[in-house]
């Protein structure tokens, strides 16, 4: 398997949006897994992810296999999967912005800014819709649901992550769908929390009430 050596805006773009939106879900995920990748030859670099190399640093790799471990258990008990969506509110959204710097070219500043402004937006809005939905599916008395939802997370952030780093020409269209999949998930959440803290109508009050 092998990545194209010349990378055009549209591709860096896209490997830059797909890499943030995924961190949104599973930061720590999709830093192992790029530095497995790397580690091993796996994934060859082309000339303008060079930066990403230092994902594949034993301690680097440590510190993320760690955190994506604790993060895999966590993620699968409700309440406690939104109690470290709540502290990871900060913390996805300025590493997925990290990443996305470090995927576009280092000799361009103002491409750099645009991609860490991007990349933490990205990540934070990608963050909003997973706790929301998760949030919504902890409504439910029983545990299988939230254990399912967390496993399709997991499937879905190796897969579409390998596939954006091997398929640079649609990662710009996986970036598009992650982006409509997250702003999907927040309104469902939103459409649920309505139904059930519905707002309550103050009633009238009663001619007698008024005239004391």
């Amino acid at each position: 398997m092998g990545i194209v050596e010349h990378l055009g805006i549209a591709e860096i773009l896209g490997i830059a949006g797909s890499v943030s939106l995924l961190a949104g879900w599973r930061l720590y995920l999709c830093i192992l897994a790029t530095g497995i990748a790397m580690r091993t030859g796996y994934l060859p670099l082309p000339e303008h992810l060079h930066t990403l190399q230092a994902l594949a640093n034993p301690w680097v790799m440590g510190a993320a296999g760690v955190a994506a471990m604790a993060e895999f258990f966590a993620d699968k008990v409700a309440w406690l999967d939104s109690i470290w969506d709540t502290v990871h509110t900060v913390i996805r959204p300025l590493g997925g912005a990290m990443l996305a710097l470090a995927v576009v070219d280092p000799s361009d500043p103002s491409t750099q800014a645009i991609a860490f402004i991007l990349g933490g937006g990205a990540s934070l809005l990608a963050h909003g819709g997973k706790a929301g939905a998760r949030a919504a599916v902890n409504m439910s008395p029983e545990p299988f649901s939230n254990i399912a939802v967390s496993a399709v997370e997991d499937v879905a952030t190796t897969g579409l992550l390998y596939t954006a780093f091997a398929h640079p020409l649609i990662s710009g269209g996986i970036a598009a769908v992650l982006l409509a999949l997250a702003v999907f998930l927040l309104l469902a959440a939103r459409r649920v929390f309505r139904k059930v803290f519905p707002k309550r109508v103050a009633e009238p009050a009663s001619p007698r009430a008024r005239e004391n």
